[in-house]
């Protein structure tokens, strides 16, 4: 008796549930982009606050009364230090949020090669040292105005500051507006440069 010829094998029948093919890759590609997404968040989160505490170790130190008399009771203390950290945290974490949603937005946002957050720390770390940098000339331009009567300070907010700390205190409403604005302004600016990088690396069409 002659053996029975086999069956043709069907080539799909023994792919199983785990050698079919998955969306496994694309998964943990949407997976780092948010993970790095975050990191971009919290980095600009935590620059802004440590930029703002640093900052206002030293404003507090140039006029104390722009903390206790300038701004609303946050703390009772009239410690420089502990008035420097509370301020710098309470006015800066809303700076720093978006501006770490901003720069993530566009190191991540999109089909384009996409940038980690350790590639868009530096463009970070450079606005905030930037930033510094023309806070401070605001400073030293303003107190050479107001030491030279060229500005002063409103009669109605000098009336309020013990004789002698009117120019401090202008001092520092013009250095802490100075790096709202260029931190503002710079967060925009980075935002751009670090979406332009990502252009440089896509593959020629």
């Amino acid at each position: 008796m002659g053996r029975s010829r086999p069956e043709p094998k069907d080539p799909n029948s023994d792919l199983t549930p785990r050698s079919q093919p998955t969306s496994r890759p694309a998964e943990a590609r949407v997976k780092k982009s948010k993970m790095e997404f975050l990191k971009i968040v919290a980095f600009g989160l935590v620059a802004a606050v440590t930029y703002g505490v640093i900052h206002d170790q030293v404003t507090a130190r140039v006029c104390l009364e722009y903390f206790t008399i300038g701004h609303p009771p946050l703390i009772q203390t009239a410690s420089p230090t502990l008035l420097a950290f509370a301020w710098g945290f309470v006015a800066t974490w809303w700076v720093g949020l978006p501006l770490g949603v901003i720069v993530a937005m566009a190191a991540q946002s999109g089909a384009r090669p996409k940038l980690t957050a350790t590639q868009v720390r530096p463009y970070i770390l450079w606005l905030l040292v930037t930033v510094a940098a023309l806070a401070s000339m605001s400073g030293l331009a303003v107190y050479f105005l107001a030491t030279h009567g060229v500005i002063a300070l409103d009669k109605d907010w000098s009336a309020l500051l013990p004789e002698g700390t009117q120019i401090p205190f202008l001092v520092d409403l013009w250095t802490h507006t100075a790096s709202y604005a260029f931190g503002i302004a710079g967060a925009a600016i980075i935002a751009v440069f670090v979406y332009r990088k990502r252009i440089t690396l896509a593959p020629p069409a």
